[in-house]
């Protein structure tokens, strides 16, 4: 695979899992619109593990705290995590929807609904559930008041994002406002909620690839880059995004969900697959 490659999915990859702007669409119908070959399972490990390093270094204090508060220790500094000692079991109980459907369903979603008309039409919908989230929430809950139906709701909702189209983080923020979280504490337990399902699909493609052989050594490099590429602009997207909804609206993602799906409903009827 050509380093240019690697830098451009890997970009993608950092950018688009935080955005919520769906990084499988986009990471499907780049090698689809520029001819590129598929990357591979070890690529795939590449991206998987930069985007739980993004998260690990983002939130690394947040983590620190969040575990030591959920085994009786009391530590870090952060005010709205100390009220809410909790969120560790809260955490863990909104990954199992997502545990238990990757499981069941994952080669289903795989085979079958990853095509450029389901990804066109889940990029609208995801869209107009944001919008209307948007509208609808009345945002007055931090990160010390989710509670356990929170949890539960928008891990839930995090199970969606094995369809391609829809986007992990625009689902679960999307639900997060349903519940009244305020839309900068909605990406930030989007993020939080995401980290263990993004750490057993990269646990998942490690053993994979270990029963194939393991990295190839002419890929180390180009898996190097890959990680440290995804993993840098995951963290600048994470960033943005938080700061960006502290001030912001979903609007803008809205509008630029709908017209990518437009734009990929229309490619899929104009060259339509084999």
């Amino acid at each position: 695979m050509p380093l240019i490659q690697v830098v451009v999915l890997a970009l993608l990859q950092g950018i688009t899992e935080f955005l919520p702007i769906s990084s499988s669409a986009h990471l499907a119908l780049a090698p689809w619109l520029l001819g590129w070959k598929d990357q591979g399972l070890a690529f795939d490990i590449a991206l998987h593990a930069g985007t739980l390093l993004a998260v690990l270094l983002y939130f690394f204090r947040d983590w620190v705290q969040i575990i030591a508060q959920g085994l009786g220790f009391r530590t870090g500094f952060d005010p709205e995590l100390k009220r809410n000692p909790n969120l560790l079991w809260l955490l863990a109980a909104g990954s199992i929807p997502i545990g238990v459907a990757g499981l069941l369903l994952k080669d289903f979603v795989e085979s079958t609904l990853r095509t450029p008309m389901v990804m066109g039409g889940m990029l609208i919908a995801v869209a107009l559930v944001m919008e209307l989230a948007d509208r609808a929430g009345r945002q007055h809950k931090s990160i010390d008041h989710v509670s356990m139906i929170d949890t539960i709701t928008i891990g839930f909702a995090q199970v969606l994002a094995l369809v391609p189209g829809t986007s992990r983080s625009g689902i679960t923020i999307a639900a997060g406002l349903f519940r009244h979280l305020d839309r900068p504490t909605a990406a930030r337990f989007s993020f939080l909620l995401a980290t263990p399902a993004v750490a057993a699909a990269a646990a998942k493609a490690f053993y994979d690839l270990s029963k194939q052989g393991g990295i190839p050594v002419e890929l180390r490099v180009h898996l190097a880059v890959g990680i440290a590429v995804s993993a840098i602009s995951g963290c600048f997207a994470i960033s943005f995004l938080i700061n960006h909804l502290k001030r912001h609206s979903l609007r803008f993602f809205v509008y630029y969900r709908i017209i990518l799906g437009i734009i990929v409903i229309a490619l899929a009827f104009r060259h339509p697959a084999e």
